[in-house]
């Protein structure tokens, strides 16, 4: 897939979105006949916000209700063509890879029914968005799964502009081609540029020789089992697939393991580096580049042969610009990039940072050949920028305020007990860390594993370096034995999953629950 898009035309180009009037106001979530009812699967405990509880419904209210947008979902087993002769079966939306874009403008409302064409339950999380909590999609904690045969009509107001996508919270289910990018336009758009290239990066095991991510799962962890994350149970594994377990790949840039699983493949936008995508431009134009990591295990470090690229946004949320040569993006991060378009054939290259091997993309603006799947541009070992280097745009720099509370967690657990966890506890949805409306929460992620984690919270943006001067992020990477702070300020309640955005180490259990306080 490749997505080219002008800006006059980027609407028309997304997936059947329809203006249907002003949603003057919204209590529960639409269904159809076999759809299932909004309430959450779980009762908060008592002093806690239910996730469809009033606070939720009035911080929804303050939202607004612009514009509504109409789209479906189906999610469904297809066969998928990954190039160069490659197809497998797996489960997507549609028969895409990556699915059709979602594109709304800040201040929409969008309303979009996911159809569950698969033979188990499924959801949809709106990775990054700042959501009202009972549209969050995590069964078991803000909503019930939605049964395979039937529908459920995801309906919320899109506050922020920016980089986001959707995924499951089901299982391991985002493992396979259950993704797609969820684009939300800036009304007052302040960057200048002629076209735009949304580039989704993965990692690919799903029908190949008989792999399945739950088979990944029932190896990694011995077969004892997933966390309690609330999913059904899992398809029988394919007998006589190969060992996936990934043993030896090491990264500095990661400080040290870079992952547990063995890919057969990677991909930009659902192909292999041997028959890749295309994006055309002209030369001189001036392009954004909406890079996403879906992967299930791996960063990739990113860069465009022959060109230097300039760092406009991290998350959604805008940075001062910062030049660079190559990035690092972990599972469930965005970056986006600025870029002015040389003449020629420009290789895209994600280099699986530590596994030795890449994924690549093309950007054509002239004549000449190809280069090969395996080239390594130069600007990959050139200048490198990460998170901790980039600062917030003022206009989305989170005032400076002491704490009024400090969450502590200590990232826990070993590959070969492969017993992931924060503070020892694997995940059941019962657990909270206590917060109230209206604090400044400060966040403690302890790391003395011998592994990176990319935590992700849901709902909301947190500043990096824990005095409010960091750049806005909702997933962030802790490197082994290392320490990341951040800030954030309570303001949308609810119930809020926090967890490793390694799929495998949180259906191992490394996830839990930012829980606000009635």
């Amino acid at each position: 897939m490749s997505v080219q898009l002008t800006r006059r035309a980027v609407l028309g180009a997304s997936i059947a979105l329809a203006g249907t009037g002003v949603l003057a106001d919204r209590a529960a979530a639409s269904h159809s006949p076999t759809s299932h009812p909004a309430p959450a699967a779980t009762t908060a405990p008592e002093g806690y916000v239910s996730p469809d509880g009033p606070e939720v419904a009035a911080a929804e209210k303050r939202r607004g209700a612009g514009p509504e947008r109409g789209a479906t979902l189906t999610a469904t087993p297809s066969r998928l063509d990954l190039g160069g002769g490659r197809t497998v079966s797996s489960w997507a939306y549609g028969d895409r890879l990556p699915g059709q874009e979602i594109r709304v403008t800040a201040g929409d409302t969008l309303a979009l029914t996911l159809a569950n064409h698969l033979p188990q339950s499924t959801s949809l999380h709106w990775h990054g968005l700042a959501l009202r909590n009972d549209m969050d999609g995590v069964p078991g904690l803000t909503q019930r799964a939605v049964e395979a045969g039937a529908d459920f009509t995801y309906r919320f107001a899109v506050p922020d502009p920016g980089t986001y996508w959707l995924h499951p919270h089901s299982g391991v289910q985002l493992d396979r081609g259950l993704y797609a990018p969820l684009i939300v336009e800036d009304p007052r758009e302040p960057l200048g540029y002629d076209r735009e290239w949304v580039v989704v990066l993965d990692d690919w095991v799903d029908g190949v020789d008989g792999s399945t991510p739950d088979a990944v799962l029932q190896e990694l962890t011995g077969g004892s089992g997933h966390s309690g994350h609330a999913m059904p149970a899992p398809a029988p594994p394919a007998s006589g697939g190969p060992s996936r377990m990934l043993r030896g790949a090491t990264s500095e840039l990661l400080g040290g393991d870079a992952g547990d699983v063995a890919y057969p493949y990677y991909l930009v936008n659902g192909r292999v580096p041997e028959d890749p995508s295309a994006f055309t431009a002209r030369p001189g134009d001036r392009i954004r580049l909406r890079i996403i990591n879906a992967g299930g295990d791996t960063a990739f470090r990113v860069a465009l042969g022959g060109h230097r690229m300039t760092v406009t946004h991290t998350d959604g949320f805008p940075v001062r610009h910062t030049a660079t040569d190559a990035l690092l993006i972990g599972m469930g991060e965005r970056y986006d990039v600025l870029v002015t378009a040389g003449d020629g054939v420009f290789p895209l290259t994600a280099l699986a940072e530590g596994k030795k091997a890449s994924a690549m993309a093309l950007l054509r603006t002239g004549s000449g050949a190809a280069p090969g799947a395996a080239v390594r541009p130069k600007e990959l070992d050139g200048e490198l920028v990460t998170a901790d280097r980039l600062s917030p745009d003022a206009s989305v720099a989170l005032p400076a305020r002491a704490p009024d509370r400090t969450v502590l967690m200590r990232l826990t657990g070993s590959m070969e007990a492969y017993d992931w966890a924060f503070d020892r506890k694997p995940y059941t949805p019962d657990q909270r860390h206590p917060v109230k409306a209206g604090e400044r929460v400060r966040m403690e992620f302890r790391n003395p594993t011998a592994m990176w984690h990319p935590i992700h919270l849901h709902g909301h943006t947190f500043a990096l370096a824990g005095d409010a001067s960091g750049a806005r992020k909702d997933t962030a990477i802790v490197l082994p034995r290392q320490t990341l702070t951040v800030d954030f300020d309570a303001d949308n309640p609810g119930l809020w999953m926090l967890h490793c955005h390694n799929l495998y180490h949180a259906e191992a259990g490394m996830m839990t629950v930012l829980g606000y306080l009635r």
